[in-house]
């Protein structure tokens, strides 16, 4: 049976000759209907009539979340650029488009092309048996995966509602991570009140993450537009802000997102995400594709990282709502297994030891014991707060700082002085 393709490729003077090669010899591909636009691209693809597209980098509206619904239709997709127009292949790939051909193509490669889309299999339409197929496709450049340069962590910093305390955490770890050498990008997306920002003392009106995420799904981002979108607070850590106001969430799409992490890895040897707290799905809207989703930019978040904190206060209030969200998470993204940090410990809410009255609770109910306990140090919150600096700047010897730089240190890797490892060990020893 013939692969049924759409193509929305219109303005190209070598579509209508393409279409009819492709119609008129044997390859196995049927065109079944040509698109005016990316509107009757997605209308055609939401029928179910066909398997995959072929789609021009010149489509007007052609986004990331374009692309995001034509797969999440059943449709593979394909993209054709000019020959030799680097900036095209590169933001159809971009855009996440995977396989990317020069308009000139052969209509046999573009026909296999097409059919590799639909199985799944990755690379430009070659034959995984053909040697050629290390070469790459003449006219068209290498992946934007090819490119120089490194791939960072990315940690994301959750946790119940209530404020237990995951901005705090969130730029403690980055400040300390890279105080210790770690180049660090902390970014705020907290679509119900992110306060980075504040808590800084930076301007909340700059574009930040939301002016990220928009060139994210234009297919237009890369290392240089998200260094310049990025506050320097100090080197080696760069900061990008949230949004300047909650209503403003339909702006953080899931994808754009997604694709905003996956450049800061390139940008940063670890990327903080101070993430919202809420995971829930709403059934209704979960089938429709189209339809914004407020908590879909914490999804993502959760699901692209590397390491997720589950941060928790360590009262009975706050260990209630651990575990209840602990279990929606699970419901949510059964694959991610958080770390659960203890904020907020202190003698008082709990009887006896803190540590080990609150680590057997939440043992016992979550099945995952925590791996960090992180002191309650309100004089020092209160005085970085005031003054718009990290504890770092206002209270290095604070014993809440000692356990975050220890926390930075082994999720970036770093190594600690021999002083700091000292004095964590004898913070720890004071309780």
């Amino acid at each position: 049976m013939a692969l049924q393709v759409f193509t929305a490729v219109t303005g190209a003077g070598w579509e209508s000759e393409l279409v009819g090669a492709l119609d008129r010899d044997d390859h196995g591909v049927t065109v079944v209907r040509r698109c005016v636009d990316i509107s009757d691209l997605l209308a055609a693809a939401a029928t179910g009539t066909g398997q995959a597209a072929l789609l021009s980098a010149e489509l007007r509206r052609l986004d990331v979340e374009a692309v995001a619904r034509l797969h999440a239709a059943g449709v593979a997709v394909v993209g054709l650029v000019e020959p030799g127009d680097e900036r095209a292949a590169q933001r159809l790939r971009q855009l996440g488009v995977t396989q990317v051909l020069p308009a000139d193509a052969d209509p046999e490669l573009i026909a296999r092309a097409l059919r590799d889309a639909v199985s799944g299999v990755p690379g430009p339409g070659h034959d995984v048996a053909d040697l050629r197929a290390a070469l790459p496709v003449p006219g068209v450049p290498e992946p934007a995966a090819a490119r120089p340069g490194g791939r960072g962590r990315v940690v994301a910093v959750w946790g119940p509602t209530g404020a237990p305390g995951r901005t705090t955490v969130a730029v403690g770890l980055a400040d300390e991570a890279a105080r210790l050498g770690t180049s660090s990008l902390l970014v705020d997306a907290d679509v119900y009140g992110g306060v980075v920002a504040q808590v800084l003392g930076l301007l909340d009106e700059s574009p930040g993450l939301a002016g990220a995420a928009r060139q994210a799904g234009a297919g237009t981002l890369d290392s240089r537009s998200l260094v310049a979108l990025a506050w320097a607070v100090r080197p080696g850590l760069r900061v990008l802000t949230g949004l300047a106001r909650a209503d403003r969430w339909p702006e953080l799409r899931p994808s754009a997102v997604a694709a905003v992490l996956e450049e800061a890895r390139h940008v940063a040897e670890l990327t903080v995400v101070d993430c919202a707290f809420s995971v829930e799905d709403d059934e209704e809207l979960s089938f429709d594709t189209a339809a914004p989703r407020r908590n879909g930019a914490t999804l993502a978040v959760l699901e692209h990282a590397d390491t997720v904190l589950c941060v928790s206060g360590a009262d009975p209030v706050a260990l209630q709502r651990c575990v209840r969200a602990l279990d929606q998470l699970r419901d949510a993204l059964p694959e991610v297994e958080p770390r659960l940090v203890v904020n907020q410990v202190r003698r008082g809410p709990v009887p006896g030891d803190p540590r080990q009255e609150v680590g057997d609770a939440l043992e016992r109910f979550t099945g995952r014991r925590p791996e960090t306990f992180l002191p309650a140090d309100r004089r020092a919150t209160d005085a970085a707060l005031a003054a718009g600096r990290t504890l770092a700047e206002v209270a290095a010897g604070s014993p809440l700082r000692v356990e975050l730089r220890a926390l930075a240190a082994e999720l970036s890797g770093a190594t600690a002085s021999a002083g700091s490892r000292r004095g964590i060990r004898r913070m720890r020893r004071a309780g």
